[in-house]
């Protein structure tokens, strides 16, 4: 029998109870929809439950990786057993006695509905951890990871989640992105007045951006645009907003695709794709008012695999300049 004040400091859902299943963080508790009820255990079953909690902590301890001095690590169960869960988070705080550490444990694959009931049964997340700090960041960035799937937060700070809520965690790459974030996001520390580590200012992200392009004068763009040779399609694409155009003009034999959905338009992979964005050799040139934005925006098409785009150097304004038609 595990003492409970081993785990005052662990954050963890138990197993499935006829009534609710309840996550404890000292006075901080996730409560879950009902799941199915548990089977009596046997003294062997106990010693199996022991010896695979054992392993399953030196596992997570071993493959931890670490965080401003804070180790870190996910391990997925397709089983939801919360007294294993309980022993794994035990053994983690008497392997770290002294070491800073956050882990979660995922269920993948418990099933949809109870046998017999229209309800359904959530998976679990389980968050052990040697900080309360961390492992409440921990919670709330869970909650807003997965949004629309918490019902309600009370004063005292329960979690209500959806049937749904964490179903299959760990299935999908968001999944896995997603509770990676979690982790780093809740022991990461820094100066809030310094850049992160891997951070780039606007202008290193504008260099990096231009950098992948053949970017065109405004004469070249026009000259592509009304070459009949020219050996792919070519498309001018104008992607200021409608204030500018109405106020500034327009290039005609322009396409006008707004900026916001630009990826959505041009991804021949996308069901709300433009007819014409149906290869990924077309020559897609676009421009904005200064050439700033469209940078960007060409990049993120390279991003889809549209390697052929570009933009105009300074913009519609340098287009203007050049004297080049436009209504």
């Amino acid at each position: 029998m595990i003492d409970p004040s081993c785990l005052s400091k662990n954050f963890f859902m138990p197993f499935s109870t006829a009534a609710s299943s309840t996550v404890a963080l000292e006075h901080q508790h996730i409560q879950l929809f009902p799941t199915s009820p548990t089977n009596s255990q046997t003294f062997s079953d106990v010693r199996d439950s022991e010896e695979a909690a054992q392993s399953i902590a030196l596992r997570m301890i071993t493959n931890a990786c670490t965080v401003d001095g804070v180790r870190i690590g996910i391990h997925y169960s397709k089983e939801d057993d919360s007294d294993c869960f309980r022993l794994v988070a035990s053994h983690i705080s008497t392997c770290l006695p002294l070491s800073p550490y956050l882990f979660i444990i995922a269920t993948t694959s418990v099933s949809p509905t109870i046998a017999g009931s229209d309800a359904c049964i959530s998976d679990a997340l389980v968050i052990c951890g040697s900080d309360e700090d961390d492992m409440q960041r921990a919670v709330l960035l869970a909650s807003s990871k997965f949004p629309g799937r918490v019902d309600a937060v009370n004063k005292k700070g329960t979690l209500i989640a959806q049937a749904a809520s964490i179903r299959q965690i760990g299935s999908s790459t968001y999944h896995e992105a997603a509770l990676w974030d979690i982790l780093f996001n809740s022991v990461h520390t820094h100066n809030p007045h310094s850049p992160p580590p891997g951070s780039r200012s606007i202008d290193q992200i504008l260099s990096d951006a231009r950098a992948k392009l053949e970017r065109m004068t405004p004469q070249q763009a026009y000259d592509a645009l009304h070459d009949p040779t020219y050996p792919v399609p070519v498309f001018l694409v104008d992607i200021r907003p409608a204030a500018e155009r109405d106020r500034e003009g327009e290039i005609h034999g322009s396409l006008i695709v707004e900026r916001n959905v630009l990826e959505w338009r041009f991804d021949p992979r996308c069901e709300a794709r433009l007819t014409i964005a149906d290869r990924y050799d077309s020559k897609i040139i676009l421009f904005c008012r200064e050439g700033y934005t469209s940078s960007l925006a060409a990049a993120s098409l390279h991003e889809l695999g549209l390697l052929n785009t570009t933009d105009i150097v300074g913009g519609y304004d340098a287009w203007i300049v050049a004297g080049l038609p436009c209504q």
